[in-house]
């Protein structure tokens, strides 16, 4: 019963933080003038990958190296398969121009630059320094450009200053709203692990599943509770942001104070990272055709994510069915998906081209 009670209180803080950050971030966009869209890559997607810098800086302190890198690439995954698919599977969410010319493709180079520091296997201080300078260059990028065409982002520049009681309500709305989110993260995990060990669930389960999207449950409220309220550039945004945030800020971090930098398992090289890569490249496709995250397309983004746990779970068992799933996944799900995908690149492609008629 106290299980129960736990991950009650958990879901309720979760949605009632996620409503206040939702709501305080878009007031906070409004009042200072800049697009909800750089409010959501930067103050929300930061705010809500605050889990994922504590647990991680924490171990690799601890020398924990495994926990940090695991939990920066689990997220990763889990923020794009599952939450973003979810959000898009209760509504279809719209994507700003700016994800597909600039935010994504620095998901994408963030992923493959992490993949490349980590071959050696270890990411070095120095290496994480270089992150670190990185997420800081990116910010400042980003806010100069909000500040330099809200127009475009739909949201005019402010006639007058905001004043400052606004402006505190709203910044005030976003903190309690980060820190229900967290506390309510918290408390579901627990709750849920708690009742999962009540109910003879092994431990290998509990930690694929419960601990491994535990940190990432604050996006995904947000994500969600963004695409109901209208928010869409929030919810898509807070998803993008934090993958960069976890690659740049998080790693970055970790790796900068453990003296001898984080090591990278073999495991994670060859099979988790490149995974996360993967599903990195697979947003711009995605998000290219037609400026949206379509209802079926949220389905595969859930469908892989499926697919992603089953293997793990037929790995670490070490499963007589492995081979044949795997098969079936390099055989036939994996090619239907990319011919898919190529199929609404062109339409889309084919939409963007002017027609000229009667003229060869």
């Amino acid at each position: 019963m106290t299980s129960v009670l736990w991950i009650a209180a958990g879901l309720a803080l979760l949605t009632l933080g996620a409503e206040w950050l939702v709501r305080g971030a878009a007031k906070l966009a409004e009042a200072v003038g800049l697009p909800s869209l750089i409010i959501g890559l930067t103050v929300v997607a930061y705010g809500t990958s605050a889990p994922e810098f504590a647990v991680s800086v924490k171990s690799a302190l601890v020398g924990q190296a495994d926990i940090a890198v695991g939990n920066v690439v689990g997220s990763n995954t889990f923020n794009v398969l599952f939450i973003l698919g979810v959000s898009a599977l209760i509504t279809p969410l719209t994507v700003s121009s700016q994800l597909v010319r600039l935010d994504v493709p620095v998901m994408i180079g963030a992923s493959g630059l992490v993949w490349f520091l980590a071959a050696g296997g270890t990411v070095h201080r120095s290496e994480g320094m270089l992150l670190l300078a990185m997420i800081l260059g990116y910010t400042v990028l980003l806010i100069r450009l909000g500040f330099r065409n809200p127009p475009q982002a739909g949201i005019p520049a402010p006639s007058k200053p905001p004043s400052k009681q606004r402006l505190a309500v709203s910044i005030l709305l976003v903190i309690v709203g980060l820190v229900l989110l967290v506390l309510g993260a918290r408390w579901l995990v627990q709750g849920a692990t708690e009742l999962a060990r009540r109910l003879g669930v092994g431990e290998l389960l509990i930690g694929l599943t419960l601990v491994a999207g535990g940190t990432s449950l604050p996006e995904a409220a947000t994500s969600i509770v963004a695409g109901l309220r209208g928010q869409r550039d929030i919810a898509v945004g807070n998803i993008v942001g934090s993958n960069i945030f976890n690659l740049l800020a998080v790693l970055g971090a970790a790796s900068a104070v453990s003296p001898n930098g984080v090591r990278i398992s073999p495991a994670a090289l060859h099979f988790d990272i490149p995974v996360m890569v993967a599903v990195a490249a697979a947003c711009l496709p995605v998000f290219f055709t037609g400026g949206r995250v379509s209802r079926w397309e949220g389905a595969m983004f859930l469908g892989y994510y499926g697919a992603y746990l089953a293997f793990l779970l037929l790995y670490v068992s070490r499963s007589a069915a492995l081979p044949a799933f795997s098969l079936a996944m390099v055989a036939f799900v994996l090619p239907g998906t990319i011919l898919g995908l190529g199929a609404s690149v062109r339409q889309a492609l084919r939409r963007a081209t002017p027609k000229h008629d009667g003229i060869p």
